[in-house]
């Protein structure tokens, strides 16, 4: 058996390859955009540790070969990644997380204030992977103002920390009363 090739030493002097061999620097904001999707690919890898719904999980696993995918997307020069824009996220990639969206918000009561984070790990994680998922769409906007994004991996994104935001709600609920926020003195 092969052994598997971790490091490459080509790294050494603060550059890194995109897909397709063009060399950058490691600060350059591909990498931190990318890297921010790997981030949260490893917390939603953790919550799904968590969770206990299988339609959850199973959409939580979806949502890692997304994030992977998208990170690949990102990774890749621009001149070599137009045809294959379509098949990164698709409008029924877009459909399916708002209809998880709807399932899980019409399983909650209306929210008219400000929920803090926390309750307990699965929503505290769900959390997590919100504020995450918000800077990473952020970080991929700012690469949009250089380099084409498919319009689709923007609104993706963002309906991705949307996605958290009532997942962590309803995990919450299984187990505390939502925790919210008191302008003022407490």
């Amino acid at each position: 058996m092969k052994k598997s090739i971790i490091y490459t030493k080509t790294g050494d002097k603060g550059t890194t390859a995109l897909v397709g061999g063009k060399r950058v620097p490691k600060t350059h904001l591909r990498l931190e955009a990318y890297g921010t999707l790997d981030e949260l690919n490893s917390h939603v890898g953790w919550l799904n540790c968590l969770i206990t719904d299988s339609d959850d999980h199973a959409f939580l696993r979806y949502l890692q070969h997304k994030l992977f995918t998208l990170g690949s997307y990102l990774a890749t020069e621009t001149e070599n990644k137009a045809p294959h824009a379509a098949s990164i996220i698709a409008e029924k990639d877009i459909t399916r997380i708002e209809h998880q969206i709807d399932i899980i918000d019409s399983q909650l009561p209306r929210l008219n204030r400000f929920v803090l984070p926390g309750g307990n790990e699965p929503a505290s994680r769900a959390h997590i992977c919100r504020t995450v998922a918000r800077r990473a769409e952020r970080l991929v906007y700012h690469v949009a103002e250089s380099y084409p994004v498919a319009e689709e991996v923007l609104i993706f994104l963002n309906r991705l920390s949307d996605y958290f935001f009532v997942l962590a709600r309803k995990e919450g609920s299984k187990t505390a009363e939502e925790i919210f926020w008191e302008q003022g003195d407490i």
